[in-house]
């Protein structure tokens, strides 16, 4: 982690006693999260980001933060404070206030919390346990990111202790869902194809983006009920995330998957194009409400 975090509108270091045990979100996990990509200077995606984040407190009934450039400007100064050009953010909303343990001296209904850290390293391919009735779609809050995370976190650790990177996870139909934090996705031919929501998956950014904005040339993408054998009988399997992007499956416990043809690397190269004509288009807004002001 960077030396500064942020919390609501102040620069602290990371190692600072800022937070109190009686803002009911913490212990609680009453919060919603998302992990964002900084590339360039630039909050990448922050827009779809943020609207999750504000869809998903709305669910959860968790004050959020009514302006959206009030946030990303101080996502920024985070940025800035740690020199973190290339690097992952941490974006924390607390619930601070209800229920019978709030404690004294709340003042807001809520923080804002954020920080950075340096990019992770990723295998070139990614190995995944398979956990069974992981995700229960029938839930009012299945696909919501809240901050009680610790069921994904135990997989995660898991998958790690026994020699892979994550869990495959399938909800109580034995559909795949998804990963712990990420998205998966099947090709068939040049068919690209993804959980839908009614799986019990997260909305994951790049899945959206890959779904309604980002075009390779010949390859479709659409959502699709999934199951473990039909990973059998696909072309490649990948996972997505923001700070993955795009990364291979190479083994998946109990199954025989493959990893052939160009659809991953087709898809991979049209999310660095669209990252690079994003970066390039909010600095030249940067710039242009720079030279006004």
């Amino acid at each position: 982690m960077h030396r500064y975090m942020l919390h609501n509108d102040r620069l602290e270091e990371a190692s600072a006693h800022v937070l109190s045990p009686g803002q009911v979100g913490l212990l609680s996990g009453w919060g919603v999260f998302s992990t964002m990509r900084v590339a360039e200077g630039v909050i990448f995606a922050f827009e779809r980001h943020h609207e999750r984040m504000k869809r998903d407190a709305s669910k959860l009934r968790v004050p959020f933060p009514a302006d959206a450039g009030w946030m990303h400007a101080q996502l920024l100064r985070l940025v800035q404070a740690n020199e973190a050009w290339e690097a992952t953010m941490r974006v924390c909303v607390v619930r601070n206030r209800g229920g019978f343990w709030e404690g004294p001296g709340n003042t807001t209904d809520q923080d804002l919390i954020a920080f950075t850290k340096e990019l992770g390293g990723w295998p070139e391919q990614a190995r995944l346990g398979l956990k069974a009735a992981a995700r229960y779609a029938g839930s009012e809050f299945a696909g919501t990111k809240v901050l009680s995370w610790a069921h994904n976190l135990a997989w995660y650790e898991e998958a790690h202790s026994r020699g892979m990177d994550d869990m495959l996870l399938l909800n109580e139909r034995g559909e795949v869902s998804e990963c712990t934090s990420a998205n998966i996705f099947a090709a068939f031919g040049s068919t690209a194809a993804t959980p839908p929501l009614s799986s019990g998956c997260l909305p994951g950014v790049t899945r959206a983006l890959l779904l309604t904005e980002i075009a390779a040339a010949g390859v479709r993408v659409i959502e699709k009920p999934l199951f473990p054998a039909d990973l059998e009988t696909a072309d490649q399997v990948f996972i997505t995330s923001t700070t993955r992007d795009i990364l291979p499956v190479g083994f998946i416990e109990g199954l025989q998957v493959r990893n052939q043809g160009a659809v991953a690397d087709a898809l991979r190269h049209a999310i660095c194009d669209y990252r690079a004509r994003y970066i390039e288009s909010r600095t030249a807004r940067a710039l242009t409400t720079n030279n006004r002001t």
